[in-house]
């Protein structure tokens, strides 16, 4: 009795460990019921992404799939709960983000499909141009690097700073600012989703706020920016998964719906560029 006992803790031990070793393990599990229905569990910011996710879930089931969502209000989270199988997917943040967050964790993740594009904008409540910049003015931007590329860009764009000619500038740092005439001074210590709070308790700054956290804080990019990112941003937002998921049919079903003319047309009738669509890019 003894030797069948520790045979079985011995197995239930191995058994456990194999389910430890994440790359082996797809994050979706056993997700199809007996009628062949699909249970997609995705974490996404509240705005726009959660949003866009609702407007979908009718074209989904469609399809036989429901998505449930979970809501994050931060950047980090989202990918530790996909790496570790929590959800099944994740669609908050750009390629550079996701980029990053692999090179600094080891995370085994991808992405399945380009989504939309949110404008970084440049925002001050007391400045109203350009020109109107003075000299040694603080920047105010997030401690995420991955964003300092877009930013120092709309500078650049703007004839504010050069960068050093060799540099990319989606992955440019502010150790890249080669020629600063009016001596900005560049800040980046603050969480993103701090920003608006920044945007709105500060005077004479400029504060460069992602755009999800822009429209809930009441800003219109469109209309409240100093600065805006152009539309053909390479900031795609997109579907993250484990890379053993990166073929599972149902999410790339889920990519086709969030790609397709009916949410494109949910995106650019209810944010009025604030969100650009980026339909059929993978």
């Amino acid at each position: 009795m003894r030797k069948i006992t520790g045979f079985i803790i011995v197995s239930l031990i191995i058994l456990l460990a194999a389910c430890g070793k994440g790359e082996e393990i797809s994050a979706i599990n056993d997700f199809d019921d007996v009628d062949g229905n699909v249970t997609i569990t995705i974490g996404a910011q509240s705005v726009p992404h959660a949003e866009i996710l609702e407007e979908a879930k009718p074209l989904l089931e469609e399809e036989n799939i429901t998505i449930e969502i979970e809501e994050y209000q931060d950047f980090v989270l989202p990918n530790d709960d996909l790496a570790s199988g929590e959800i099944d997917a994740n669609y908050f943040q750009h390629i550079p983000y996701l980029k990053e967050t692999k090179e600094d964790t080891g995370y085994d993740l991808d992405y399945i499909g380009k989504i939309h594009i949110e404008p970084m904008g440049v925002y001050s409540k007391d400045i109203n141009s350009v020109d109107e910049i003075e000299n040694e003015t603080e920047v105010i931007l997030s401690n995420s690097v991955s964003d300092h590329g877009r930013v120092l860009s709309l500078f650049e764009d703007a004839g504010l700073i050069t960068l050093a000619s060799d540099v990319d500038s989606t992955t440019a740092r502010l150790d890249d600012i080669e020629d600063n005439p009016k001596d900005l001074e560049f800040s980046a210590d603050y969480e993103a989703a701090f920003l608006p709070e920044l945007y709105e308790s500060e005077s004479n700054v400029l504060v460069a706020i992602n755009t999800n956290y822009a429209i809930e804080a009441g800003l219109d990019p469109g209309n409240d920016a100093l600065l805006l990112e152009p539309e053909d941003s390479p900031y795609a937002n997109v579907i993250a998964v484990r890379s053993v998921d990166k073929d599972n049919e149902a999410l790339g079903k889920l990519v086709d719906v969030l790609q397709s003319g009916e949410i494109q047309d949910f995106i650019k009738e209810e944010y009025e560029g604030a969100v650009v669509p980026v339909t059929g890019e993978e």
